[in-house]
């Protein structure tokens, strides 16, 4: 059986409803002020603070509760008010003071899951804070006995604000520069190859080494000297100790870490140029396709006008005809619909192109919108993207 919980319950007078409730996991003793408590003989071995509103009132006991919880040897003391009726503006001055529940004290299971509730969330944080503690110390120690892992993880954190391939090499010598190492560096993009140096230009034939040996396998060993490859990048060291088996292995383990972060900020590289290479695709063709808009539609604008005269044109010489033609009124009638039919069908499909004419045209307004700035707005895209599908459905219905 564990040993109960030591806790103090502010009243004015004794509860014995309450010492019940909390009977067999809590040892109940009493104080009369918030400074009487924090002044109690056993206070370090304290668990829990129990106010009774009932004998300060709710305000006195919001005032209690801040001023234990801003004592330094009260802040970390859980706080429970026990008290019945809470307000909500009652309820919201108490959790600004720093209460941790705030109870009835009319129903005595309710309070004691509630008490226990919160002597079990604080249990459980100090456990959490003694772990995060030991794996501070932990990580701590790591980063002081290993440097080479601090200026790995700082050169990968680094490695997402390179915008390209000369400030992507630039950071990785100043990464190898903690190995002492001396090395020609070659970086294989999607729409460029990189040599670089960490003092001068490249050399012709280290380079072509490079490139040679990019298929190599991982490493390529040659006297004093080791290529690193991984992807798109490949390194040639210059000063391997050879001799140093231990020093050896980790200057490869550390080394091909920094060549894997390279690797994925070149494919990002490429990725992004594609992208804006993409988006100026559509872009100039949204505008390609603008300007043939406008003359498809100058020239459909005059072949429908110049319909629409021939219709009306032919319609005026029928009916002019048709008096001499000895037709009878049935007749006549006849051909008069079929002239009306046709103006109104030549009516019909002249505004259905003006229709298509509009919405090709509002589609192009809005690829250039949603195109305009070098990071899309998300709403504006998927906006076109519906459009688009739409426009598709119609066409294939």
């Amino acid at each position: 059986m564990r040993t109960p919980y030591s806790a103090l319950i502010l009243a004015s007078h004794s509860l014995e409803q309450v010492e019940t409730a909390l009977n067999g996991g809590y040892q109940v003793e009493y104080c009369d002020a918030a400074e009487a408590a924090l002044q109690h003989r056993e206070l370090a071995q304290v668990r829990m603070i129990l106010i009774d509103i009932a004998s300060f009132g709710a305000v006195g006991s919001v005032e209690a509760c801040k001023h234990i919880k801003e004592a330094e040897q009260g802040a970390d003391i859980p706080v429970v008010l026990m008290g019945a009726g809470a307000s909500l503006d009652s309820r919201m001055d108490a959790y600004e003071a720093g209460c941790d529940d705030y109870v009835t004290d009319t129903d005595m299971q309710e309070l004691r899951a509630r008490v226990d509730r919160v002597m079990f969330n604080k249990v459980a944080s100090d456990q959490l804070k003694v772990q995060l503690k030991q794996a501070n110390e932990m990580a701590f120690i790591a980063m002081s006995d290993t440097s080479d892992l601090g200026v790995n993880i700082q050169f990968l954190l680094d490695v997402n604000n390179c915008d390209n391939l000369d400030e992507l090499g630039m950071r990785l010598f100043q990464a190898l520069k903690n190995y002492g190492l001396n090395c020609s560096l070659q970086m294989r993009g999607r729409y460029a190859v990189k040599n670089m140096e960490a003092n001068g230009m490249a050399k012709e034939l280290e380079s072509a080494l490079l490139m040679e040996c990019r298929d190599q396998g991982r490493y390529v060993d040659f006297g004093k000297r080791s290529i690193m490859n991984y992807g798109k990048v490949s390194l040639l060291v210059k000063n391997m100790p050879m001799n140093d088996s231990k020093k050896y292995g980790a200057i490869k383990d550390n080394v091909f870490s920094l060549l894997q972060g390279a690797h994925a900020r070149i494919e990002a590289l490429d990725n992004i140029y594609t992208m804006q290479l993409e988006s100026k695709v559509v872009m100039q063709l949204a505008e390609s396709m603008r300007g043939l808009m406008r003359t498809v539609d100058d020239s459909y604008q005059h072949v429908m006008q110049d319909i629409a005269s021939v219709v009306e044109t032919m319609a005026a010489g029928v009916e002019h005809t048709v008096q001499f033609l000895g037709m009878d009124e049935y007749q006549e009638k006849s051909i008069q619909e079929i002239m009306e039919t046709g103006i109104s069908e030549t009516t019909r499909v002249f505004n259905q192109g003006v229709r298509i004419d509009n919405g090709l045209t509002q589609l192009l307004e809005k690829i250039d919108s949603a195109m305009s700035s070098e990071h899309g707005d998300t709403r504006e895209l998927n906006q076109l993207l519906e459009l688009l599908e739409e426009t598709t459905g119609k066409s294939m219905a």
